[in-house]
């Protein structure tokens, strides 16, 4: 198997982006990534996209893409496992790579979400739950990050201070990244306050609905380096399943899929927690952070509160979580939030991440999942 860095990332800033195409805010990233990385031509690309026949009425969208950004006939493929939808498209392009099969692969991710109203942009999120036990009796995807965050309030005594301030930390990161959705700060008690949407969760605790795209250009790690560009390789990548449904799991606190496809990324790169300088995971919502850097090692269960409360997770604490503001700040349109999460990781391994760079950082870890918790997906960066 080759070695497999990643050439050329591209992404424009996030929102509601009324007057651009789910094509147009694709294609725009896409050119972006290929420009950068400095080659003529891709061999096949990888586009992430959770649902965009209920979005914007447009399935086939693989060809579309292709099409539009001028690249047909090469293979492109669009790629679906509901949030998780983006990195998985990563972990193809990195598979294809690292296999022979092609040289210089696109991978991708979009999602156009705005051009719906709340009750479909909510169906539509809402089919990545167990659509006969779940979707049936009416719950969301807040409630059923309620249910995760009562059951972890309440069997390891997190408190609902310690969500809020997985809000403020990644508002305050997010205050800095020019690309966010939403660059602002908040308070404990601006979340606190914040309107009710499921309780314990509230509206600030809740990442927003958003249109953008992101993409990455790989290739063999041998022909980045006569390229003259820093070289980030990926050395790790882990996918994995759980059931969908919270009622199928022994334990709704316990994310299984992030620990199963952590341990196989860690195994991959031969590395643990405490050898990652950043890392950017799937906070969909604020129970969400928590509980995936405890299945991925980073804390011990329960513990997770604890350590957003002592500035664990800051930028400058033992382990920098989601510099970029992550989903909360950053946006979230679902097909593109695994790709933005690596354009993240590859700033802070380049020296590129200004006012939000993390000193010294050198080995990345991504974390994207889709659901709740149904599949999750790990990547490790490493500059050489």
């Amino acid at each position: 198997m080759r070695d497999v860095a990643i050439i050329g990332i591209g992404m424009t800033k996030w929102g509601e982006l009324w007057e651009k195409s789910l094509r147009d805010v694709f294609v725009e990233s896409a050119l972006l990534a290929v420009e950068e990385s400095g080659v003529d031509k891709i061999d096949s690309m990888y586009i992430g996209s959770m649902s965009s026949g209920i979005f914007v009425g447009q399935e086939h969208i693989a060809s579309l893409l292709a099409d539009y950004m001028g690249v047909n006939p090469i293979p492109a493929t669009r790629v679906e496992s509901a949030c998780a939808s983006g990195g998985i498209a990563l972990r193809q392009a990195f598979i294809e790579v690292a296999s022979g099969m092609s040289d210089v692969v696109l991978a991708g991710g979009v999602e156009k979400m705005t051009d719906v109203d709340g009750y479909q942009a909510t169906y539509a999120l809402g089919t990545a739950s167990d659509q006969e036990y779940e979707g049936y009796h009416g719950i969301t995807f807040p409630g059923l990050y309620a249910l995760i965050a009562r059951a972890h309030m309440e069997k390891y005594g997190t408190t609902r201070e310690q969500l809020a301030m997985v809000a403020v930390k990644n508002h305050h990161n997010g205050s800095l990244n020019p690309l966010a959705q939403f660059p602002f700060e908040v308070t404990v008690e601006a979340v606190l306050n914040s309107v009710m949407v499921a309780d314990p969760l509230r509206i600030l605790d809740c990442s927003p609905i958003t249109d953008g795209a992101a993409a990455v250009v790989v290739c063999p790690a041998e022909m980045a380096r006569t390229l003259g560009k820093p070289v980030i390789k990926i050395t790790g990548s882990g996918h994995a399943t759980d059931a969908i449904a919270l009622s199928s799991r022994k334990d709704i606190t316990w994310l299984e899929a992030v620990y199963q496809s952590g341990k196989k990324a860690f195994d991959m790169a031969g590395k643990s927690p405490k050898d990652i300088d950043i890392i950017e995971v799937h906070d969909c919502f604020t129970i969400a952070e928590i509980c995936v850097l405890e299945a991925l090692g980073f804390f011990e269960k329960g513990k997770g509160g604890q350590a957003v409360e002592r500035g664990q997770t800051s930028m400058d604490g033992d382990i920098p979580v989601n510099p970029s503001g992550g989903l909360k700040s950053k946006g979230h349109p679902v097909g593109a939030t695994g790709i933005a999460q690596i354009v993240e990781a590859v700033k802070q391994l380049r020296g590129e991440a200004e006012k939000r760079q993390v000193k010294d950082a050198r080995i990345a870890m991504t974390q994207n999942m889709g659901g709740s918790g149904g599949s999750s997906v790990v990547h490790i960066l490493e500059r050489e």
